[in-house]
């Protein structure tokens, strides 16, 4: 990491773009298996989207607003995701892997608040659906919840980008376990058992929720915690937000050394896929649910 950091300290001060010439054979092949989940998760969301369609077809289930929503926010999340597959970043220390425009740091951050935004929304809005459905007060108030959380966690994250502060990505990320802290909360409250149409999918939600919870506070939120304890042990001097967001659209490096991206290809190989079936997913959830409904006398 220390050659990424001096390349960055680099730009910083010229102002430019930097090239790390130095190529890892396991970034180069672990960017090609980002780009080919990429193409497969655009596929399988447009499979699922054409099966929905025919699904509700068949049974003469009418698609409503919800069903309209969600296919709209998981097609923003997949695509976003998709953009940042084929264009990954390491945002505080500038990195990038693609020499382009549209690898800046600004371009890379907009996208992944906007798909993150309507990610939250597709879980405000099933878990909403399914606590009207049975009648859950926290459900639903949980429901109502979520998208502010989030948008604080973005604030956080932006504040943490511009800056170079690591202490934004502490609250971003604490936000987000708790977010799903909350939402498995809810749906446990609510009982698996009381929606047969998603009994199977709520257990796997618990399930895979509370393996995040775990990542994010045990794993996740203790890194940043640290990479923010050495920077003041080193005496950092971080950018006003001006002089970031100057920073963000003007420069960055491109270096493909696995020491610069090693602490990233973890998380990000499980966003940009497991992170996007559960986007799929809650469309699929969306139809199901909305052929129970209709179909209750």
């Amino acid at each position: 990491m220390k050659a990424g950091i001096e390349l960055s300290q680099a730009g910083s001060r010229s102002g430019a773009s930097l090239t790390d010439h130095v190529k890892s054979p396991a970034v180069g092949l672990w960017h090609t298996l980002l780009r080919v989940f990429a193409v497969l998760n655009v596929v399988l969301w447009l499979s699922s989207a054409i099966s929905a369609g025919r699904g509700m077809a068949a049974t003469h289930v009418r698609a409503d607003g919800a069903f309209h929503m969600q296919l709209f926010l998981s097609a923003v999340y997949v695509l976003g995701c998709a953009f940042r597959s084929w264009l990954p970043v390491y945002d505080i220390p500038r990195l990038v892997l693609v020499d382009s425009r549209l690898s800046s740091i600004l371009v890379g951050r907009s996208v992944a608040t906007i798909a993150e935004l309507c990610f939250a929304a597709q879980w405000a809005l099933i878990l909403n659906q399914v606590a009207v459905a049975v009648g859950s007060p926290f459900g639903q108030a949980v429901s109502l919840a979520i998208v502010p959380l989030i948008v604080i966690a973005q604030a956080c994250c932006w504040y943490a980008v511009l800056t170079t502060a690591q202490r934004g990505h502490i609250f971003e990320n604490s936000l987000w376990g708790i977010s799903a802290a909350l939402v498995v909360a809810s749906l446990l409250v609510i009982g698996p058992h009381r929606l047969m149409a998603l009994h199977p999918a709520m257990i796997t939600w618990c399930v895979g929720g509370i393996v995040y919870v775990g990542f994010m506070f045990l794993f996740d939120v203790p890194m940043y915690w640290s990479r923010w304890r050495a920077d003041q042990a080193d005496r950092r001097q971080y950018l006003s937000l001006s002089q970031g967001l100057a920073d963000v659209r003007q420069r960055w490096v491109v270096t493909r050394r696995w020491e610069d991206w090693k602490s990233e290809v973890l998380w990000m190989s499980l966003y940009f896929t497991i992170a996007v079936w559960v986007s799929i997913s809650l469309v699929s959830a969306s139809v199901a649910l909305g052929s129970a409904v209709q179909a209750t006398p």
